[in-house]
């Protein structure tokens, strides 16, 4: 699939292919509005009479010497599952490959984010499924996104090919993606030879992935309900492990470069896990896979500073980073393997009331990864954070105490929280490519207060049980809806941003009744004893942007 503007790099690429293997297919509508999806569905209703499966590959990909051997073997092995080709550095479905490189494994089941489409193969009749199902929703979200909900709803197979058989070669991205800097493979060894396509790991429950600059865990929840995973910081994944906090400062040079950090954390969690699943890439029988682990392994620290470095920056830290990942397997297998059983995830005596919830689930589990001794009995009351409650506030009753605490925020945001509030509909519509929306008076302020900060506020108030009971949690110095909205432009896409105050009050007549929340409250509070919050706008409205577009969609939250 190509564009006219790449249309002799998607030509090569068909000549060097055996004969008659590939076919170009060109954008429809080559003068619209930039479109993958659109493409994309042309391609595969491109399917020839007689087909079993369709491969749809964009013109940018470099194959591996045995891309066509090793395509042919997987569709015998798993005929009706659909199979991604690459998958990025960054991404959790990487984090899973890392894992499938341990266990020696030549596909690993791809995991809740997006499916992978820049190389695919589906049986027909799911690719003629697809067809349908995307021209219903053109416009909508990226044909990745948008693939990984169809195939989870159709009960379809998935699988990612451990090493990747393709590479991206960033040519330019004609739909927008360039802002994201350098797309490699997690794992590309082009002269990987085919063989043993039956070798699958499926059901991990733990993904260290390194993205943005920051190292973060998705942790599947064990249910009961639907399946879902936790989006969370690694570091307090790792305290929740009870890990020694000496174990967090990287071993060697370097400790405190945020890159060395970052790749140190992420790794840290991956070799803790390994060791629970019982794989160690060091063991004798591990041989035969250690060149597709060392590249799986290499590709930690790059692909977490990608996003903002330059190809030969990139290259320059490869080597260092690659050591520090080793190191941290290696402590992280270490403890696992002489650590005793883990204490319960729940503090004791904390009871959530409103906790059924994505933001309950979230809350909860802050509370206890970072709780080292149990928190007192109380009873967190979220229902105040409810879309149409009349006060936006958390209160908190404590065992043995009649009166409550009254926690009063600002617009929560972050992993947990919905699409439907002022900052998710902002989210929501990046996310979308769509122009982000200043609803009211560009310079009306808001105080935005990000999931985890909640969390450490509550725990601050357990804590240090203070004198004062209303208490304020946010931010002292707002933002004006402007200000979020570029961040949001920084943060999650860079699509345009509207702004319409020709029917808005004016701000600095409105009364505190008519902003989306009333300064006065926040600015008069107290703050919890010792808390303030810790994450920076930019970092907090990434992670919301993920968790809504990849678990806030299937938990009906949006």
């Amino acid at each position: 699939m190509t564009h006219p503007k790449r249309r002799h790099a998607a030509e090569q690429m068909a000549l060097a292919a055996p004969p008659g293997a590939l076919r170009v297919v060109m954008d429809p509508d080559p003068t619209g509005t930039p479109s993958v999806l659109r493409t994309a569905l042309a391609a595969w209703d491109a399917i020839e009479d007689g087909a079993t499966h369709q491969l749809v590959i964009q013109d940018d990909m470099l194959l591996s010497e045995s891309f066509f051997e090793r395509v042919h073997l997987a569709i015998d092995a798993m005929p009706d599952a659909a199979l991604a080709l690459f998958a990025l550095w960054d991404s959790r479905n990487g984090a899973a490959i890392r894992f499938g490189a341990m266990a020696g494994a030549r596909w690993i089941g791809a995991v809740n984010e997006y499916f992978p489409c820049v190389a695919i193969v589906l049986p027909r009749a799911v690719a003629e499924g697809f067809v349908r199902y995307g021209r219903e929703r053109l416009g909508a979200w990226p044909d990745d996104i948008l693939m990984n909900r169809y195939l989870r709803d159709g009960g379809v197979p998935r699988y990612v090919s451990v090493p990747n058989l393709t590479e991206h070669q960033d040519h330019g991205s004609i739909s927008g993606n360039a802002f994201r800097g350098p797309r490699r493979s997690v794992c590309f060894l082009p002269e990987d030879r085919p063989g043993d396509e039956g070798r699958r790991l499926t059901g991990l429950t733990v993904l260290p992935f390194f993205k943005y600059g920051i190292a973060r865990c998705a942790v599947r929840v064990a249910g009961p309900g639907p399946e879902r995973w936790l989006h969370m910081d690694s570091e307090q994944y790792l305290r929740g492990l009870e890990l020694p906090r000496s174990l967090f400062t990287p071993a060697g040079p370097e400790p405190d470069a945020p890159d060395v950090r970052g790749t140190w954390l992420t790794a840290l969690a991956m070799g803790h896990e390994a060791a629970r699943l019982g794989l160690d890439p060091d063991a004798p029988e591990a041989a035969g896979r250690t060149e597709v682990y060392a590249e799986s392994v290499a590709t930690i620290g790059a692909g977490g500073i990608s996003n903002n470095s330059t190809e030969e920056r990139i290259a320059e830290r490869r080597e260092a980073l690659a050591a520090v990942a080793h190191r941290a397997l290696a402590a992280g297998r270490e403890f696992a393997e002489r650590a005793a059983p883990r204490r319960p995830r729940r503090p004791a005596g904390l009871t959530v009331r409103g906790g059924a919830s994505p933001l309950g689930e979230h809350l909860a589990r802050r509370l206890a990864d970072l709780t080292d001794d149990g928190a007192p009995d109380a009873v967190l009351d979220l229902t105040g954070l409810r879309e149409g409650a009349p006060a936006r506030e958390l209160r908190i009753h404590v065992a043995d105490d009649p009166r409550p605490y009254t926690l009063a925020v600002g617009e929560v945001y972050g992993p947990g929280c919905s699409r439907d509030t002022l900052i998710g509909r902002m989210v929501w519509d990046a996310l979308r490519s769509q122009p982000v929306s200043v609803q009211g008076s560009p310079d009306a302020e808001v105080h935005p207060v990000y999931v985890d900060d909640l969390a450490d506020a509550v725990l601050a108030v357990l804590r240090t049980r203070p004198t004062a009971r209303s208490l304020t949690v946010a931010d002292e110095k707002p933002v004006t809806l402007v200000d979020l909205a570029n961040t949001v432009h920084a943060a999650v896409r860079p699509v345009p941003i509207r702004t319409d105050s020709s029917d808005a009050p004016d701000a600095s007549a409105a009364s505190d009744s008519e902003l989306p929340n009333p300064v006065r409250e926040f600015t008069e509070g107290i703050r919890p004893p010792g808390w303030s919050p810790a994450t920076g706008h930019a970092k907090g409205l990434h992670a919301f942007s993920q968790w809504l577009a990849y678990e806030g969609t299937l938990l009906g939250v949006v």
